[in-house]
This record gives structure tokens, C-alpha cells and sequence, in this order.
């Protein structure tokens, strides 16, 4: 390691390697941006298109299952085929079918599009986020870069809520044709700064190695399903995902050139982390859900007015790259992840008593402390999800984390969704499912419990925070956490009938 690297955890960041963050934490936000804009425009498209609640649902969940079933499939194919090489090209991808998306005049048109760039989205960010971690130096400046982008991948989201708000209300076409002019400028830069693979890497990347299309396609649909199952409630799709996946184990088990290597799983902490990720998501997406439903089902309020609302949950876009840094270097990832779950669980507990006439200012405890918690969780996940990960498996840490946060999120808003269905009266139906993501960050900080017995993780000392133990891999987990969020409001809509 770069001994000047690790001698302050506000390493600078200067030159190419700013260009080469900039480029990546703008693709990020773009990825955030374009979700979370969709999400406020679901009714504007409806009511242009004439789509039914169940047709306007699959514009959301055909980007979750093209995003949550590539995912390990994109992670992989960054490490053999070229990090570079993958953003850049599935970036022109995300871009050219983000534009068709806006001039769709049919239901299925925009439901194609919406898949294709969902998977787009599922090679280009593991690639992505590769890229900071084998061109940054571990240790401060590594984790610098990472604190900024995942605090710039919120910030996409927050200022996406407002802007589709904004764009919706001019025409939800430009909801599709805004994220094309952004994806333009990051393409460019990314010609411009992303760094091009020298020939000895280039030459060991090939002796790795071709594909394995065979796990590919199993883990592939086998997730689809899973994701499908959950959102859609079917038993037998997710049966059906589950022994797809059990077939991916066995041909991974015997095949010479693995897409997922099965050790990379033995570890402990990987475990651990992944499994803290996958329920802090759950937690994250069903509370924003059911509490957007609330302002816009009980409460009456517009979109633009729940955007603005929500808005503050953003308050960690400023203090990732700011404020967490210095905790980090102070207190290590581990206590602030654990922290951060206790942060959140107050949050949701706070709202459990929700009342029919809720004034915003008796809500933005909540609000405001789920900012906090989602700085304190969300960047310092991102660091132990690659501490200790050879370079080369890179792509594949960030395509198990990024899967682990999407499944959480579909299992969250499933979750809450089927509670709040079974409740007669809307309001006790949400009091009723407020308890699941409750329970699921409760849940997420007993996984976490761990890493602080075994001592949490400092800049430049040893395993990662989630305790990875004596010679286990530092891995953990992050996720790109601006997956459909909603469903819209109309998918609880049409649940309850």
C-alpha cells in the first residue's frame, strides 16, 4: 500500500484518479436518478398510455429482474472481459435504451425497454464500482472514494424524487430523455479519464479464461425467479429459483472455470455482511414504501409534495464524503455499521403509532435519523464488501453484494405489501407492516453483533468490520440502493383490490 495512502483518512484525491471518481459517481447517480424518477411518473404514464395497475407494475419490477438477475453475471464478465470495457459499453447500452424507453408508445415497448436497461444497469455498476477499487489504493484514499460515491448514489436518488416530480408534471417522457443527456456526459468523460487495461493484465485476464455460461444461465434465471416469486407472492416461482440456484452450486462445484468461486463464500464475514445488506435493504425500501403511501393514500399529499418530504432522507449524500470518513478513521467501519442499524431501527420504531393526522414535523424524527443511519451503514458497507478481495475477483464481490440488496429490497416490498393487503383499514394495515422492517434491521444488527466481539476494522488493520475472523476474506457487502424503491402506489392499490 501507498505509504502516503494510509496516513490520513482524508487522503486527496487529485488529478486523473478525480477524473476517474467523478466519472464513476456519475454514473452511479445517474443509476439512482433514473429510478427514482420513474418511480413519482408511474401515474403520468398510466394515464398516457392507458396501461393497467398490473401492466404499469412490470415497468418497475422489469427493471428490478433485469437488474437483480444479471447481477453476479455482470460482476463476473467485468473481471474477465475488462472493467473498462464493460462500463463503457453496457453505459451506451443504458443510455440508447433509457431513450427508446421515452418514445415508447405501448405498454410492452416500455416494459422492454425498462428490462434491457435494467440489465445494462446490472453489468455496468459492479464494473463500476471495480474500477475505484483496484484503481484506488486500500486503505484512506480507497475508502475516501467509496464514502463519496455511495454518498453521490444518494444523492441521485433523493434529487431524483424531486426532479421526476418536476419532469412529470412537463411530461413523463422526459423522465426517460433527461437520463439520456446525463448518460452522454458521463460516457464522454468516461472515454476521457477511466484509465485503459495495461497489456499484462489484459494477457492474465484471457489466461482466466472464458465464461461459465452454463452457471451464467442457471444463476440467472434462478435469481429472475426468486425476485419474481417474491414480488409476485408465488410459492412455486421461488421453489423453482431455489433449485435453479441448488443446480448453479453443483456445476460451480465442478466446473473448471466457475462464474461465482465457492470459496469465496466459506467466508464468515462475506456471509454476515451480505446477509446485514440484504435486511438493511429490505427494511429501507418497505419503510419508504408504505410511507409513501400513507402521505399520498391517508394524507392526500402529491407527488411532488411526498418527493419533498422524503427529500431529507437524503442528508447522507452530505455526509458520506464529509463527516463519515472521520468516524470511520475514529470509531472503524464495524461500529459504525452497527450503529447506524440501531440508528434505524429507532427510526421505524418511532413511526409504529402512526396516527391518521401525523403532522410532518411529528414524522421527521424519522426521517432524519433514517438519513443518518443510511451514512453510517451504507458507505462503510461498501469498504468491507472489497477489503481483502483479490483484484481479481473484484467485479464478482461487487456483483454479490449489489444482488444481495436487490433480493432485500424485493423481499422488503413484497413483505410490507402483503402485510398492509390483510388489514381491512389502510392505516392498521400500515401500522401492521411497519413491524416488518422493524423487525428485519433488529434482525441485521444481531448479524452484524459479531464483527464488534472480534474487534471492528481500522484503516490498514486487518480483517473487515463484520468480523471476517483469522484468515477469512475481509468481504462484505454494499448495495446499489436505489432499486425500484416502490412499486408506485398503485401496485398496494391493486393488491388490496
Amino acid at each position: 500500500m501507498d505509504s502516503t495512502a494510509s496516513t490520513s483518512p482524508t487522503t486527496t484525491i487529485r488529478g486523473r484518479r478525480l477524473g476517474v471518481l467523478l466519472v464513476l459517481a456519475g454514473a452511479i447517480f445517474l443509476e439512482g436518478i433514473d429510478v427514482a424518477m420513474l418511480n413519482v411518473a408511474l401515474p403520468s404514464i398510466r394515464a398516457d398510455l392507458g396501461l393497467e395497475t398490473g401492466t404499469l407494475q412490470w415497468v418497475m419490477s422489469a427493471y428490478v429482474l433485469g437488474y437483480g438477475g444479471f447481477m453476479l453475471l455482470g460482476g463476473r464478465a467485468a473481471d474477465l472481459f475488462g472493467r473498462r470495457r464493460m462500463f463503457i459499453g453496457w453505459l451506451t447500452v443504458f443510455l440508447l435504451f433509457s431513450g427508446l424507453g421515452g418514445l415508447a408508445t405501448e405498454g410492452w415497448q416500455l416494459i422492454a425497454a425498462r428490462f434491457v436497461t435494467g440489465v445494462a444497469a446490472a453489468f455496468m455498476t459492479p464494473a463500476g464500482l471495480s474500477v475505484i477499487t483496484t484503481g484506488f489504493d486500500e486503505g484512506p484514499q480507497r475508502e475516501k472514494a467509496l464514502l463519496v460515491y455511495s454518498g453521490t448514489a444518494a444523492a441521485g436518488f433523493s434529487v431524483g424524487l424531486v426532479a421526476g416530480g418536476l419532469l412529470a408534471s412537463v411530461g413523463w417522457r422526459w423522465v426517460f430523455f433527461a437520463p439520456v443527456a446525463l448518460a452522454a456526459l458521463i460516457l464522454a468523460g468516461a472515454l476521457a479519464f477511466v484509465p485503459k487495461e495495461p497489456k499484462a493484465a489484459s494477457a492474465a485476464r484471457r489466461e482466466r479464461g472464458r465464461i461459465d455460461v452454463w452457471g451464467g444461465v442457471l444463476v440467472t434465471a434462478g435469481v429472475v425467479l426468486l425476485v419474481l416469486g417474491v414480488e409476485e407472492i408465488s410459492v412455486p416461482a421461488v421453489l423453482a429459483g431455489i433449485a435453479l440456484l441448488g443446480a448453479f452450486v453443483l456445476v460451480e462445484r465442478r466446473t473448471a472455470e466457475p462464474l461465482v468461486r465457492l470459496g469465496i463464500l466459506r467466508s464468515p464475514g462475506l456471509l454476515r455482511a451480505n446477509a446485514a445488506a440484504l435486511l438493511f435493504s429490505a427494511a429501507f425500501f418497505g419503510f419508504q414504501f408504505l410511507v409513501v403511501l400513507y402521505l399520498q393514500e391517508v394524507r392526500g399529499w402529491s407527488t411532488l409534495q411526498t418527493s419533498l418530504a422524503m427529500l431529507v432522507i437524503g442528508i447522507d449524500a452530505v455526509l458520506s464524503p464529509t463527516v463519515v470518513p472521520k468516524l470511520v478513521a475514529r470509531y472503524g467501519n464495524g461500529r459504525l455499521i452497527f450503529g447506524g442499524l440501531l440508528l434505524a431501527a429507532l427510526a421505524y420504531g418511532l413511526f409504529l403509532p402512526l396516527g391518521a393526522d401525523w403532522s410532518y414535523l411529528v414524522m421527521l424524527p424519522s426521517l432524519v435519523l433514517l438519513g443518518l443511519a443510511f451514512a453510517l451503514v451504507y458507505g462503510p458497507l461498501t469498504i468491507v464488501a472489497t477489503e481483502g478481495v483479490a483484484e481479481e475477483e473484484q467485479g464478482l464481490a461487487g456483483g454479490l453484494l449489489y444482488t444481495a440488496f436487490q433480493f432485500g429490497a424485493a423481499l422488503g416490498l413484497a413483505g410490507v405489501t402483503g402485510v398492509a393487503a390483510g388489514a381491512a383499514d389502510p392505516l392498521a394495515g400500515y401500522r401492521a407492516a411497519l413491524l416488518v422492517p422493524f423487525a428485519a434491521v433488529l434482525v441485521a444488527a444481531a448479524v452484524s453483533l459479531p464483527g464488534l466481539r472480534r474487534g471492528s476494522h481500522r484503516p490498514g488493520q486487518g480483517p473487515g468490520a463484520l468480523g471476517a475472523g483469522d484468515g477469512d476474506e475481509a468481504v462484505g457487502a454494499h448495495g446499489d440502493v436505489h432499486l425500484g424503491v416502490r412499486q408506485g402506489v398503485d401496485v398496494a392499490q391493486d393488491v388490496r383490490g
